[in-house]
């Protein structure tokens, strides 16, 4: 009885002493996105291409990862000659977004990927497994499908924040058991804010990323039906 009660101790001495060195504000801090961070890893990564004939600080992916997840940031080659330490909000450093660069070729730009993303979707992912198959609910477009949440044990469909325009964002499928954030409502309201015209067939993705920190992860490619000029799935 005396050596349980004093593991007990133990366990709550060693939880209380981790509260303290990892305060509730340092670790909001740790969720919030920063345009000075953003950019004191652009001025760093610029410097880097400077002095290493062009090349990125990226760690290396499989060219078919998809275009937002490609170029993540490697600070390890960053730091500390070019940043003392990665910025408190990254991976990294215990935050919940992963630094990515786009326009790698003509324009390379840091932008932020938000990593609670990947949490909700690895639980969906789990969870088809163990069913065995994706429960399709309804095709929504060639290879892309709704699921029945319900199937897969859910009281209620699972969801993400848009970092774009803090809407919630639902999840699709495809037909390799493939899951991805679902942004139409985004780019809905991204084509009645956009100045230039959009042709069926081009992926419309940018317009978010344009005046944004972030970039649409875990996403597939969408463009705009020729009627209503509204966001479809681009059929590839």
């Amino acid at each position: 009885m005396k050596l349980r009660l004093a593991g007990c101790m133990l366990v709550m001495t060693i939880f209380l002493l981790s509260g303290c060195m990892y305060p509730e504000e340092n670790l909001a801090k740790n969720q919030i996105p920063y345009k000075d961070q953003i950019q004191s890893v652009q001025t760093a990564v610029d410097e880097f291409r400077k002095d290493n004939g062009g090349i990125l600080p990226i760690k290396t992916k499989e060219v078919n990862t998809p275009i937002y997840q490609r170029y993540p940031i490697d600070f390890k080659k960053l730091t500390p000659q070019y940043l003392s330490d990665p910025p408190g909000n990254a991976f990294e450093s215990g935050g919940i977004f992963q630094y990515v660069i786009i326009n790698e070729e003509t324009n390379p730009t840091v932008k932020l990927l938000d990593l609670r993303m990947a949490d909700t979707i690895r639980d969906i992912n789990l969870r088809i497994k163990a069913a065995g198959y994706p429960p399709y609910k309804a095709q929504i477009a060639k290879n892309v499908y709704s699921l029945d949440f319900k199937q897969l044990g859910y009281d209620k469909p699972p969801y993400v924040v848009s970092p774009f325009t803090q809407q919630n964002l639902s999840f699709v499928v495809t037909g390799q058991a493939e899951v991805y954030v679902d942004y139409r409502p985004d780019l809905y309201q991204a084509l009645k804010k956009a100045h230039k015209e959009i042709k069926p067939g081009q992926d419309i993705r940018s317009l978010l990323v344009q005046n944004s920190m972030f970039v649409p992860a875990f996403s597939l490619p969408y463009t705009v039906d020729e009627k209503n000029n509204e966001p479809v799935f681009l059929e590839e």
